[in-house]
């Protein structure tokens, strides 16, 4: 079961959190803060998975000794393109390598949908953000990994969010980057 999505840029700062399990508001911030800290202080050849600190684990455990631990938070999985990190908490019971594809494709959602997304497009455009990530997961569980369904699905529900006809987008607009083509995104060597 997948327990979070988080997405942070490069200095930390969250730009999608959507929880799955009951966390209290205090935890949350504490494992959003954490996180963070944990991949972005990974060296760029270390593998893109890792174990959830046993500090946080043991705050979402079941709090009778009756419920079954396999529902538990443990595992983190990450990509990090351009200026985002892609950060998926699941339990043990979720392929990294699947969760990983799983970021891929929510990436390249995004990028058909915005056509080169870039940080900003995620900044003011959240609702979409939040309806790709919507036609992926529900309550937890992985319900569509097919790229062109995903793209259909949000399309069809009209929540994509249309730029300025004279903004242009040439250079990334701020110097935050962009990710590419879908075909071309750009992997940090994560």
């Amino acid at each position: 079961m997948i327990n979070a999505v988080l997405v942070f840029n490069n200095s930390g700062q969250p730009r999608l959190t959507k929880f799955y399990s009951q966390l209290d508001t205090s935890v949350q911030q504490r494992l959003i803060s954490e996180i963070f800290t944990l991949v972005s202080h990974r060296p760029d050849s270390a593998c893109n998975f890792l174990p959830l600190p046993p500090l946080l684990a043991s705050s979402s455990k079941p709090t009778t000794p009756s419920e079954p631990h396999n529902d538990t938070p443990s595992l983190i999985t990450y990509r990090h393109y351009a200026t985002l990190y892609f950060i998926i908490i699941s339990t043990s019971t979720e392929s990294p390598l699947a969760l990983l594809d799983l970021i891929q494709v929510f990436v390249e959602a995004l990028d058909r949908l915005f056509e080169n997304v870039c940080e900003l497009d995620l900044i003011f455009n959240f609702e979409t953000l939040h309806a790709v990530l919507a036609e992926m997961i529900v309550g937890g569980v992985v319900v569509e990994t097919a790229l062109d369904k995903v793209v259909e699905g949000v399309k069809s529900q009209g929540r994509v969010a249309k730029r300025p006809v004279n903004e242009s987008r040439s250079g990334g607009g701020l110097g935050l980057g962009s990710f590419g083509r879908a075909g071309d995104l750009v992997w940090a060597g994560r």
